[in-house]
C-alpha cells in the first residue's frame, strides 16, 4: 500500500507538472515567439552539461544508498553529508568549466548567466534523500507551491520577446527555490555528525559509475538540441523543445512508477528478496505498457492540429515532429521499468551503464548526418533510435532472467486497442475544426475507445485492477 500511496503522490505532482505547462506554454510561445523559445531551449541545452557535472550521478546513487541505510539515522546522516561534500567539489569544477566556455563563446551571454543559476540549484538538490526515504509528500507539496508561484510570475512579468531573459530568470530561480525548500525538513531525519569522520570520497567511484550513464543519457537527449541549434538555428531547436515539452509531460506520468519503485526495490534487495523484485517488474512493466501505449497513440492522433492550437501561429512544424516522438513514450516506459526499477536496485550499474553508453555512441554517430539531411525531423529520428537502442539492449540483458512471453503477453492487446483509438481520433483531428472543446472530445473519446477495446480483449491488468480495488475497499471498511 505504501508503494501505491507514493505513486499517487508522485503521479499527482506529475499531473501538476502536466497542467501548468498546458497553462503557461501557449502564453509563452505566443509571447516570446519561435525565436525566444529557441534561445531559451538552446541556452538551456548548453547549461545542462554543467549541471550534469554538479550532480555527478548522485540522484540515483544517493536514492539507492539512502534506501539501504534509512533505518540507521547515524549512517543516514553520514551518507547524506558525504554525498553533499562531493557535490560541492563538483560544483566548483562545473563553475570553472562554465567560465572557460564564456571566455570564448560570446553569444547569448546574459541568458547563459541566468541559466547558470541551475548549476547552484543542482548543488542544493536533495530530492534523492526524500526519495530514498520513500517520503514523497515533502517534495510534492513544496515543489507544487514553487511551480504555481513561477507560473503566476510568468504571466505577470513576461509580455514580449524582449522579456526572454525574464522568462529564463523565473524558471532558473523557481528551480533553485524548489530545491532549497527541501532543506528545512532535514532536522527530522538527520542527526549531528563529526565532520572529521566524513569520508566522502569512498562514494566517488560508484557515483562516477552512475555519472557515466548520466552523461550518456544527456548525450542522446540533449546533444540533439545543441547540434540542432548550431546547424539549423535556434528556431529549429525551439520547435524540437516544444515537441519534447508536450511529450515529456506524458512521459513524466508514465515514469512516476520508477521514482517510487526504485527505493522500494532497493530495500527488498537489501533484504535478499530477489524474487519479489522480479515479480514487481512483471507487474510494473505491464502497468507502464497499459498506460504508455494509449498515450503514445493519443499524442500522435491529435499532434497535427494540437501544435498550432497550443503554441500559436508559426509552430506548425511541431506537429509532425510530435508524431515521430510519440514512439519515445513507450520506449522510455519500458527502459525505465527494466533499468531504473530492476537493474539499478540490483546493483547492476555496469550493465545499465552499457546500455546508455551504447545509445550515446549511436546518437553521436547518426546525430550530425541526420540533422544535416533532415534538420528538425532528423534530430527527432535520432532521439527515437537512441531510445530504441537503450530499450532493446536492456531487454537483451534480462532475457534469460525473465519470461519475455509473460512480460509482453498483453502488449499486442494494448497495441490493437491503441490502433483502434488512433484511427478514429486521427480522422476526427484532420476533418473536424480543432478547438478546445473538440480537443477534449477527442481525448475523452480516445479513452473510451481504448477502455472498451480492452474490455473486449481482456488483458490481465483488468483482473489486477479489480484486486487492488477490493484491497482498498477492505481497508476502507476496516477503518
Amino acid at each position: 500500500m505504501k508503494v501505491i500511496k507514493n505513486y499517487l503522490y508522485n503521479a499527482s505532482y506529475q499531473l501538476l507538472a502536466l497542467v501548468l505547462p498546458i497553462i503557461t506554454a501557449p502564453y509563452v510561445s505566443r509571447t516570446l515567439g519561435p525565436k525566444g523559445v529557441g534561445q531559451y531551449s538552446f541556452t538551456y541545452s548548453i547549461i545542462t552539461w554543467f549541471t550534469l557535472i554538479t550532480s555527478i550521478g548522485i540522484a540515483y546513487y544517493g536514492d539507492r544508498q539512502v534506501a539501504y541505510v534509512r533505518n540507521d539515522r547515524q549512517k543516514l546522516s553520514q551518507t547524506f553529508w558525504e554525498l553533499q561534500v562531493i557535490k560541492l567539489c563538483m560544483t566548483a569544477l562545473s563553475l570553472v568549466a562554465f567560465l572557460i566556455l564564456l571566455s570564448f563563446y560570446h553569444q547569448y551571454t546574459l541568458l547563459l548567466w541566468l541559466q547558470a543559476i541551475c548549476i547552484i540549484s543542482s548543488t542544493v538538490d536533495i530530492s534523492w534523500l526524500y526519495m530514498g526515504l520513500e517520503d514523497f509528500k515533502v517534495t510534492v507539496v513544496r515543489n507544487t507551491i514553487v511551480k504555481v508561484l513561477s507560473a503566476i510570475s510568468i504571466f505577470i512579468f513576461v509580455h514580449n520577446h524582449q522579456d526572454t531573459w525574464k522568462y529564463v530568470l523565473i524558471l532558473s530561480l523557481s528551480l533553485f527555490l524548489a530545491n532549497l525548500a527541501l532543506w528545512p525538513s532535514l532536522r527530522k531525519f538527520l542527526v549531528p555528525v563529526r565532520w572529521d569522520s566524513l569520508r566522502p570520497f569512498v562514494h566517488l567511484r560508484e557515483s562516477l559509475v552512475l555519472f557515466l550513464p548520466s552523461i550518456a543519457t544527456k548525450v542522446y537527449l540533449t546533444l540533439n538540441k545543441t547540434v540542432l541549434g548550431l546547424v539549423a538555428g535556434t528556431t529549429a531547436a525551439g520547435f524540437y523543445n516544444n515537441s519534447d515539452t508536450l511529450v515529456q509531460m506524458v512521459i513524466a506520468i508514465v515514469t512516476a512508477t520508477g521514482t517510487v519503485v526504485l527505493p522500494h526495490a532497493a530495500s527488498e534487495f537489501a533484504k535478499g528478496n530477489i524474487e519479489a523484485i522480479r515479480e514487481m517488474l512483471y507487474k510494473s512493466f505491464n502497468f507502464v505498457s497499459f498506460i504508455s501505449i494509449p498515450m503514445a497513440f493519443g499524442i500522435a492522433a491529435i499532434a497535427l492540429r494540437l501544435s498550432e492550437f497550443f503554441y500559436g501561429n508559426g509552430f506548425a512544424p511541431v506537429g509532425p515532429v510530435m508524431m515521430i516522438e510519440a514512439l519515445v513514450v513507450v520506449l522510455v516506459a519500458w527502459s525505465n521499468a527494466i533499468g531504473i526499477q530492476y537493474l539499478l536496485p540490483m546493483k547492476r550499474t555496469n550493465e545499465y551503464t552499457r546500455t546508455l553508453v551504447t545509445s550515446a555512441i549511436v546518437s553521436i554517430i547518426i546525430n550530425f548526418p541526420l540533422i544535416k539531411l533532415w534538420g528538425l525531423h532528423g534530430a527527432m529520428i535520432t532521439t527515437v533510435i537512441s531510445e530504441g537502442v537503450v530499450t532493446a539492449y536492456q531487454l537483451w540483458i534480462v532475457h534469460e532472467e525473465f519470461d519475455l512471453k509473460r512480460l509482453f503477453q498483453d502488449i499486442p492487446k494494448y497495441i490493437v486497442a491503441g490502433l483502434i483509438m488512433f484511427m478514429i481520433v486521427f480522422w476526427m483531428n484532420i476533418t473536424i475544426n480543432f478547438n478546445f472543446l473538440t480537443m477534449i472530445i477527442e481525448i475523452l473519446l480516445g479513452i473510451v475507445l481504448y477502455i472498451v477495446a480492452l474490455l473486449i480483449l481482456r488483458p490481465i491488468i483488468l483482473n489486477d485492477t479489480v484486486e487492488i480495488m477490493r484491497g482498498f475497499l477492505k481497508k476502507w471498511k476496516r477503518n
